[in-house]
């Protein structure tokens, strides 16, 4: 089935409605007094750039992962522990302490990718879900780090003439930081890195005859999702003040798969399609239904069922 040209035309268009959307949401919740989701569309966007990492891993590398939250908590701890043990100096710099963020997933999805991309299957899927428990059992045993009870922050990260402090200011530093990801993951899609992901998805071992380096692409791949979950980590630990080994647990590493295939698995918009219905239906359902789980359970089989392309891949021809 091929889309009308006029539909097709209007869809080419529809990033710049839904990016001029965004710069005027914290004006339209703010006329309404609705201020407070001003912090929830920002957890959306977080979550949305942490789903979308995972995507560049499932969607178009078609490795599954469970342990995908440890790059996630490890971001986030890197800006808590800074700001613990330098606070007040330049470490608390976002310049600094968010690409260190990066670098750390960076460095640990590096370590445990040399090792569990030697395994397949559900053997790879278990080896990532166990270091991530075992670096979730890490931080839960440090007690000079709060332990089972978190860390908190005293103050968001700085930038030179920006106040983070301010809900909005943040909300649009986010923008900015998500809308750069989402353009460096359609480049990396559409060039011969994303081409020969894709191709090791679908036939690893013809891609392999064919010359290619399969390891290499896929260890890069794993790093670049590492050190995007590393920032969204910290971005996290930033907007909540707060954070806990629980961000590293692998149920963490379930409820963003789960947004990326109700999302699309291998589309662009997967990660924020699949974010924002999963957090707005938590948000909207337990208004109405005290067993809210069951009714948000039978919408997730409805969008496998009737849309398996996923919730980004409806108007897709």
């Amino acid at each position: 089935m091929t889309m009308p040209a006029q539909y097709s035309r209007w869809f080419a268009y529809w990033p710049l409605a839904l990016l001029a959307a965004a710069l005027l949401l914290p004006q339209l919740l703010g006329w309404f007094g609705f201020d407070f989701y001003v912090s929830f569309a920002t957890r959306i966007m977080i979550m949305a750039l942490l789903a979308s990492s995972l995507n560049l891993l499932v969607g178009t590398g078609g490795m599954v992962s469970l342990g995908h939250a440890a790059f996630f908590g490890a971001g986030a701890y890197t800006v808590a522990i800074l700001a613990r043990e330098w606070g007040g100096t330049p470490a608390e710099s976002a310049l600094l302490s968010w690409p260190l963020a990066m670098l750390v997933g960076a460095l640990l999805a590096a370590f445990i990718g040399a090792i569990c991309l030697r395994t397949k299957g559900v053997y790879f899927i278990m080896s990532t879900l166990a270091f991530a428990q075992m670096l979730f059992y890490v931080f839960l045993s440090l007690k000079s780090y709060g332990g089972d009870d978190g860390m908190s922050l005293t103050k968001r990260s700085t930038l030179p003439g920006i106040d983070l402090g301010a809900d909005v200011v943040f909300y649009y530093v986010v923008l900015a930081l998500f809308a750069v990801a989402l353009l460096l993951l359609g480049r990396l899609d559409r060039a011969r890195f994303g081409k020969v992901l894709r191709g090791i998805k679908d036939n690893e071992l013809r891609m392999e005859s064919l010359g290619f380096a399969v390891f290499r692409f896929k260890l890069v791949a794993f790093i670049l999702a590492g050190a995007m979950a590393g920032l969204a980590g910290a971005l996290m630990g930033n907007l909540n003040n707060f954070v806990s080994p629980n961000m590293m647990h692998w149920e963490q590493s379930g409820v963003v798969l789960v947004m990326v295939i109700l999302g699309g698995l291998g589309r662009l918009w997967g990660g924020l399609a699949g974010a924002a219905a999963l957090l707005l239906l938590e948000e909207i359902l337990p208004n109405f239904l005290p067993h809210w789980q069951i009714l948000l359970g039978v919408i997730l089989l409805a969008v496998v069922f009737f849309a398996p392309r996923g919730l980004a891949g409806i108007f897709r021809a």
